[in-house]
């Protein structure tokens, strides 16, 4: 189901300014009486007016995502209202690029308005910007300081970027030839897992035309959008800069390889491919949406739902993609002992990874959401240990 119109309402918000910082941001319908998508994201240390351009482009891609064609924009944020309408100048080199990418989403609409609203009026994304910033601690960040220390509008809109930003696995690769040498004794928290780990880098591909219309895509072969080529890209200049990664392996099928390729050029190692990789064959059900693949196959599709031994019509099931998934992460932990991998895949391989570094159940399929083009972490160990260091970072992007 489209939206033709809708309200968008973000929010940002940095503990220290800049500090540990986060977005939040929520679609309503037109009524402003149902909620329609909700976005949040810690992003490391950043300003506050950075985290409210990035509560922004996530509040346009959402509604983008749900067909909207009219946009109400309303934010708290004087400065990025002003600056969004034309009325100020983005004056600050760094926050060029995230106007700049606001602006082209907002060009894909037929009509985008921007209203400031006080603070109260914007509770719920508030509220989802401090959950993002409360998230500091699972991803290993530095300390969140009290809400109450959140700085509301920020005199200098720096992107002040600090390594506190990005995955903890950063430091550890460096150098290679040390991370090799030298293991760590125990694995992080409560884990006791032993030895150094395969820390898999799990990057799901970029953008496509099915994926922007949320279509079932599983072993079709649709290419990268422009904007699924500058993820790529993107992600590609922030592996590149941190270094210490052994190999990037995908999945055969096109939008993988593509973004893989852009990694391994920047890496300056060969993207290999591993057929365990490639996503769940959805069978009659590829390129349909969830609701066109409910109305054809009602019966099989609720079932489809909760029961991930349940295939759809002439494709494989949760269990199958599970089987084969577990054989491609024993291959790659034998394979690169110790080492930082580059993994490029799908949406449902990348969260059986997961569920396996995990020893989750089946749930975790269903509950756990993945952007394009974003990067999780699962790591390994000899001892058959292994740990969860990142979920869904887009930071970069």
């Amino acid at each position: 189901m489209t939206y033709p119109e809708v309200i968008v309402e973000a929010d940002g918000g940095s503990r220290g300014n800049p500090g540990p910082a986060g977005y939040g941001a929520v679609v309503y319908d037109a009524d402003h009486l149902r909620v329609l998508a909700e976005r949040r994201e810690f992003l490391g240390t950043a300003t506050n007016n950075v985290a409210e351009y990035r509560g922004l482009i996530a509040g346009l891609e959402a509604a983008a995502e749900l067909g909207a064609e009219s946009v109400d924009v309303r934010m708290d944020s004087k400065l990025v209202v002003e600056q969004m309408t034309g009325r100020w100048k983005v004056k600050h080199a760094a926050m060029i690029p995230l106007a700049d990418r606001a602006r082209r989403l907002a060009a894909g609409f037929a009509q985008v308005r921007f209203t400031w609203i006080p603070r109260a009026q914007n509770a719920h994304a508030d509220r989802l910007a401090n959950e993002a910033m409360d998230d500091a601690t699972l991803v290993g960040e530095v300390p969140a300081t009290p809400a109450s220390a959140r700085s509301t509008e920020a005199a200098d809109p720096a992107l002040a970027v600090t390594e506190h930003e990005l995955p903890s696995w950063i430091d550890e690769a460096r150098d290679a030839g040390a991370a090799q040498a030298e293991p760590a004794r125990h694995g992080p928290g409560w884990t006791r897992a032993t030895g150094r780990p395969t820390r898999l880098l799990l990057l799901r591909h970029g953008q496509t035309e099915l994926s922007l219309e949320r279509r079932y895509s599983g072993r079709g072969n649709p290419p990268l959008t422009s904007l699924g080529r500058e993820q790529a890209a993107r992600a590609a200049k922030m592996l590149s800069a941190k270094g210490g990664i052994a190999a990037v392996v995908s999945s055969p099928l096109g939008r993988a390889k593509e973004t893989a390729e852009a990694a391994a050029t920047a890496l300056g190692v060969p993207a290999e491919i591993h057929d365990g990789l490639i996503e769940t064959d959805f069978g009659a059900w590829e390129g349909l949406t969830f609701a066109e693949a409910a109305q054809r196959d009602p019966d099989l599709h609720t079932r489809w739902i909760g029961d991930s031994a349940i295939a759809a019509p002439g494709g494989e099931s949760f269990d199958q993609v599970r089987e084969r998934v577990d054989a491609a992460r024993r291959d790659l932990t034998e394979r690169y002992p110790g080492a930082n991998v580059v993994v490029v895949s799908h949406v449902t391989p990348i969260k059986t990874l997961l569920q396996l570094a995990l020893d989750a159940g089946p749930s975790l399929l269903y509950r756990l959401h993945l952007d394009l083009a974003s990067l999780s972490i699962a790591e390994f160990y000899p001892d058959g240990g292994s740990s969860v260091r990142l979920v869904n970072d887009t930071s970069y992007l």
